[in-house]
């Protein structure tokens, strides 16, 4: 549930920390005293866009923060997982908005940054917020499909069938693909089977050419390498004079003394070591010049096959790893174009496995659902009749799809007749506002159990009704807060008097300006609060508000 709501600096409230219970909480006030921020302020938590005017004035900045325990945790845990954020600490969720003068407007989900989006997605399995103008969750007809599936228990085989129809559409977006390069052009065909035929041919290797590029190198300054390997050569070993010549006249003397005295071993052992590495210098120098000598027509080939493979990388992708990466895909799209008859059959008889999947799981679906609908219709037209719609008719219908849809193989419309000897029509278009707050209580009522949005805003959905009404009103509302947590902003003092706690708005000056205060009223307060909503403080109204909070008409 919502455990604390701070607000600071936003319209007329400068700071308000707000500790919330379990239960019905009723927000009461004055017209005008600042009710409507607490809703405001809900909004901005579940990523409403905000308008800088909020800021209180004077101020640069306004911040809103939400302290939630979900009971839902596993799912908002998944749903933070998605966004790539951190889950739940201490079974605590923590959402900030700071809307910013400047427009430099900031979200925070437990203290990382995190977008709007983000936060519209949390908010859904959050909070279920309803005003008198605001029945989305009754007017789309895929929230009336959810609240069936709710009550026939369907997620499990709602799962199943979501799973089959992916792979279904998958595999039809596939054949259409498919279907549609059989149009392919002949002048298409054509080059990519010279493009795969062009790199095969002059078979290009990674590996050989660095190894390439180093022997040309080498060919182009051959004359001056030759010169100095030569001269290293001659230095080493075939001067009269030369290095190695000399170091044999003195590893005979070495030798000569290590005869006489032992104890010069180690000298003479570093001296061998040198005059072998000296020995396969030599040996690996002779081989070098030897290759440089090359032939003409070698260096000529050489030539030819860089300027060959220079070629394909400017004309297929910049590096020999994109030459042979593009020969793939254009031989592996040739492939498909030349035996899509094949292809085509294949993934012809796999869709048509994929459908048959597709309607086996949503005749399972659609089983659970046209069971359960008679008794969602049934249960909530006992909650209308509660509610003053005595003789009113709701109905949940099921219309079949002309093909299988992400929810199945129908859509649902709940259908509504308020007034005896009228047809039922669509509940979206025929109901007033009252009716629909009214509705929403009854369907929100009969799926009490199934329901697992924790928070249910109540934005003055009591207007214009009374009397009876009101208490029955009040009355399902606290019955409802027995599995969610009920936040109720209403005038009607049946409703207020039903709450498990009552707070409410006044609007004080001090200072010379205006302050909204949020106030819990308990004892004599609340019946004084009571009395206030029931139209005065006489006797009378005191009387009739301790009534109504022992729980009389």
């Amino acid at each position: 549930m919502l455990t604390t709501l701070s607000i600071k600096n936003l319209a007329l409230v400068d700071a308000l920390t707000w500790p919330l219970g379990a239960g019905l909480i009723g927000v009461t006030g004055e017209t005008g005293a600042g009710k409507s921020i607490i809703v405001g302020a809900l909004k901005l938590v579940l990523g409403e866009r905000a308008d800088r005017d909020l800021i209180r004035t004077g101020e640069d900045a306004c911040t809103v923060e939400a302290v939630f325990e979900p009971v839902n945790l596993s799912v908002i845990d998944e749903a933070l997982a998605q966004a790539g954020l951190e889950p739940c600490a201490d079974g605590q969720l923590i959402i900030r908005r700071v809307i910013s003068a400047g427009g430099q407007n900031r979200q925070f989900i437990n203290c990382a940054p995190a977008t709007l989006a983000v936060l519209k997605s949390l908010g859904q399995h959050l909070v279920d917020l309803h005003g008198p103008h605001e029945h989305q969750s009754l007017n789309s007809r895929e929230r009336q499909l959810a609240m069936l599936d709710a009550a026939s228990g369907a997620e499990e085989a709602l799962e199943h069938y979501r799973t089959a129809w992916t792979e279904w559409r998958r595999l039809g977006q596939e054949l259409d693909g498919l279907s549609h390069a059989e149009h392919v052009g002949q002048q298409e065909l054509e080059l990519l089977r010279f493009q795969v035929e062009e790199i095969d041919e002059l078979n290009p290797r990674v590996e050989e050419e660095e190894p390439l590029l180093q022997r040309y190198k080498m060919a182009g300054n051959s004359t001056r390498l030759a010169e100095l390997s030569a001269t290293a050569l001659g230095a080493l070993h075939d001067a009269e004079d030369s290095v190695l010549s000399k170091l044999g006249d003195l590893r005979r003397t070495l030798r000569e003394l290590e005869r006489i005295d032992r104890g010069v071993t180690e000298f003479t052992t570093g001296f061998e070591t040198a005059f072998a590495e000296l020995e396969e210098l030599e040996t690996g120098l002779r081989d070098y010049h030897e290759e440089l000598e090359l032939d003409p027509r070698e260096i000529a080939r050489l030539e030819e096959r860089i300027n060959v493979l220079e070629t394909l990388k400017r004309k297929y992708g910049g590096t020999l790893e994109r030459v042979l990466d593009h020969r793939d895909a254009a031989a592996e799209r040739l492939g498909k174009i030349e035996g899509r008859s094949g292809e085509l059959e294949r993934l012809g008889l796999e869709l048509a496995r994929a459908r048959e999947g597709v309607n086996a799981t949503g005749l399972v679906l659609s089983q659970l659902r046209r069971g359960a609908a008679p008794r969602l219709a049934k249960e909530v037209s006992r909650h209308l009749g509660d509610l003053g719609f005595r003789q009113a008719r709701f109905s949940v219908e099921l219309t079949p799809l002309s093909q299988p849809g992400p929810r199945g193989l129908e859509e649902t419309d709940f259908h509504f007749a308020p007034n005896p000897g009228e047809p039922p029509k669509p509940l979206r278009v025929i109901a007033s506002s009252g009716e629909m707050s009214r509705v929403m209580l009854a369907v929100k009522s009969a799926l009490a159990r199934e329901d697992n949005i924790p928070l249910l805003v109540f934005d003055e959905i009591d207007a214009n009704v009374g009397g009876e009404i009101a208490a029955a009103v009040g009355r399902k509302m606290a019955e409802l807060g027995a599995h969610h947590q009920i936040i109720s902003i209403t005038h009607l003092p049946q409703v207020a008097a039903l709450a498990d706690h009552q707070f409410v708005v006044r609007k004080v000056v001090h200072k010379d300006r205006t302050h909204s205060q949020l106030t819990r009223v308990e004892g004599e307060d609340r019946v004084l609060e009571i009395a206030r909503m029931l139209g005065g403080k006489a006797e009378s109204a005191r009387a009739h508000a301790r009534n109504l909070l022992a729980g009389g008409a």
